[in-house]
């Protein structure tokens, strides 16, 4: 009987483990524990737990939609079916992990269905005070609802299956048929594939154990690279698997020690954009519209730079987010991980040495970009932030294209802060200049009170259509450091360019100071005002005066997500200018539907690194510092003794702020 050919060229080697690659393999899983990767056999039961409920309320929804529509015969048959996929149902999942899961459904159940019906449902079947953080996303590119349920995070997403009139209650049912695709739109087959593709994986793979271990290992080296976020232009959960799989084909008897090593090496030489295939593209499968991954067809396929193919139909490429800076960034990392795993793999390093933390913020850039967004309401801030982190991207490609720009790269997550302020123009500070003067920071007991209240459905649109961008203006040119300087749009202010002022008709969102309260016994009549405009109760002075009663002072609230861009510059002329793509990025943003004037803001401003907030450090990390000042001593005249002089100080490198 011959052996099974996995990939879609011949192993490299097909050689068993020897007893030294064996120890490596024990010493990485023992690393990986002690990193922290595992969670508990509790918390793995937990998820069961939450899965198996589930699956109650999705039939209980699929039920109570078919008696919207079908009969009693219909209804009493309806069932409805829940798969997970990603993280989860590869089974690379740690503690805090978040579970995808997807929804299955009839043909006649629909997505309004889905999004008006399952939510109560949701809260009403969960034990009591279960289910948090409830957020249906029904206008998302793959619509969705995002939820807590029992403290495991949950995005969970819906497909009606065009084809059945009834989901089959067999437990060994799944989505692999082709067939099943038939009729859906594109946003549909993407919501079932996330199954597909997992399940095709775990099948492309010549040892399941030996994957699953060899692909912890390199998402814990990704997520400490800071190069895991397909939403920044890096690969997400599933391209880092597949490239895993694709190795895993290539040496089908190795352990995931000799795996992870051959990872580096393989993946640092891949000529692309050549694409990563764990299987052949299946083409002429007519039963979806859905467009299969074709360079020689589209040419929007030829410009993936690091092409990742999925293998289930209709392929798609998982990694189109990657652009020239990301390319490099993974490409770096890839070599300094040869070098690494070169020096584990002989003894000369520990496993721990690869999974050392990123030095983004420490070492990496002496000059960053920082975008803030900030709204006045929390939920507001959840909606904008989002939005605005899935344009990152796009400002980092307008960024990187300039001439003078060597590479810009994103942080892979942004910064949530909260801020209090007694003014516009402390507000202002903060959502132009991303002042940290008026942080604040909730107690536990606040934040307590706060997770109890998230059962509330709050409304998104995160990926609302954009209006024709509005016309651009140019800005000033601000000089840095010499040879270095760079300039962005200038923020909208108030005249003395301090103070940013309600927008018009934004009052309910920018309230002035609320009145004082009325003491008890006082009619609202019988106050006035005195010459000096402090009210005061008319009659004898045994009454209560308002004048005595204190005046609770009014906050102004804000949320703001920084996002931080690192800027490695080239041989500059004397004046870099971004303006120009800092504007045209904003306007596009602000055309969104999801910006509301004086409710939401927005800036992009210029920071060194030896002024970057605290928060983006860790424990035990060095910051950077500003470089000492060299005395210069003067050669000495006849007429005086000349002492030492200083060197003349750079000019400041800080941007002023962007549009807000």
């Amino acid at each position: 009987m011959t052996e099974r050919v996995y990939g879609v060229t011949p192993p490299i080697s097909t050689a068993l483990p020897t007893e030294a690659e064996k120890r490596m393999h024990q010493a990485l899983h023992e690393e990986l524990r002690a990193q922290g990767t595992f969670e508990s056999r509790a918390e793995t039961e937990a998820r069961k737990k939450v899965i198996t409920q589930l699956e109650k309320i999705t039939t209980a929804f699929v039920k109570k939609a078919t008696a919207e529509t079908q009969n009693s015969f219909m209804v009493r048959e309806a069932i409805g079916r829940v798969f997970t996929y990603g993280s989860y149902r590869l089974g690379v999942y740690g503690p805090g992990s978040d579970i995808d899961t997807l929804v299955v459904a009839p043909k006649h159940v629909t997505t309004e269905q889905y999004f008006r019906l399952f939510p109560p449902l949701l809260v009403e079947m969960a034990p009591p005070g279960a289910i948090t953080d409830l957020t249906p996303v029904p206008d998302a590119f793959v619509p969705i609802i995002k939820f807590e349920f029992s403290g495991i995070s949950i995005d969970l997403i819906f497909c009606s299956i065009k084809g059945l009139t009834q989901i089959p209650e067999d437990k060994s049912w799944n989505l692999t048929d082709n067939t099943l695709l038939r009729g859906l739109s594109e946003n549909e087959v993407r919501s079932l594939n996330g199954t597909r593709v997992t399940d095709e994986i775990l099948n492309l793979v010549p040892e399941p154990a030996t994957f699953k271990l060899a692909l912890r290992a390199i998402k814990l080296w990704a997520q400490r690279k800071a190069i895991y976020a397909n939403i920044m232009g890096f690969p997400g959960g599933v391209a880092w698997a597949m490239l895993v799989a694709r190795v895993c084909q290539l040496y089908p008897k190795a352990t995931s020690a000799v795996v992870v090593n051959k990872f580096f090496h393989i993946m640092l030489k891949w000529p692309w954009p050549l694409p990563v295939l764990l299987k052949d593209i299946e083409y002429n499968i007519s039963v979806t519209r859905a467009p299969v991954w074709n360079p020689k067809l589209y040419s929007s396929d030829r410009n993936h730079r690091m092409p990742i193919i999925t293998p289930a139909y209709p392929a798609m490429c998982a990694t189109h987010n990657i652009n020239r800076s990301s390319k490099v960034v993974i490409m770096q990392e890839l070599e300094k991980g040869v070098q690494v795993t070169e020096e584990i793999m002989t003894g000369r390093a520990p496993w721990k040495a690869l999974f050392t933390k990123h030095t983004f913020f420490t070492s990496d850039f002496r000059y960053y970009l920082t975008v803030i967004s900030s709204s006045r309401t929390k939920d507001a801030q959840n909606v904008w932030s989002g939005f605005i982190e899935s344009r990152v991207r796009v400002l980092v490609n307008k960024i990187e294209n300039h001439a003078a720009i060597v590479l810009a790269r994103p942080f892979n997550k942004g910064y949530d802060r909260q801020h209090r302020c007694q003014n516009y123009e402390q507000l202002g500070d903060v959502v132009n200049s991303g002042s940290l003067a008026y942080l604040y920071k909730p107690t536990p007991e606040e934040e307590k009170a706060k997770g109890e209240a998230k059962t509330e459905v709050k409304a998104e649109l995160i990926n609302a259509n954009l209006k024709p961008e509005s016309v651009l203006q140019d800005g000033p040119v601000v000089k840095p450091e010499p040879g270095t300087e760079i300039a962005a749009p200038p923020p909208v202010t108030a005249a003395d360019g301090a103070a940013i002022k309600p927008e018009p008709g934004a009052e309910s969102a920018m309230p002035p100071p609320a009145p004082p309260p009325v003491a008890d016994g006082v009619k609202k009549e019988e106050i006035t005002k005195n010459g000096d405009g402090v009210e005061q109760k008319d009659g004898n002075d045994g009454e209560v005066k308002l004048a005595d009663i204190p005046e609770k002072k009014q906050e102004l609230e804000v949320f703001t997500t920084n996002y931080y861009i690192g800027l490695q510059l080239g041989k500059t002329p004397a004046s870099l200018d971004l303006s120009r793509e800092v504007q045209e990025w904003m306007s596009m943003c602000r055309s969104s539907d999801l910006y509301k004037e004086g409710v939401n803001f927005l800036a992009v401003t210029h920071i060194k690194n030896t002024m970057l907030p605290d928060d983006v450090f860790e424990p035990g990390e060095v910051r950077p510092r500003p470089p000492k000042k060299k005395l210069k001593r003067q050669a000495p005249d006849d007429s005086s003794a000349q002492q030492p002089t200083k060197k003349s100080k750079p000019v400041g490198s800080a941007l002023t702020p962007a549009v807000s």
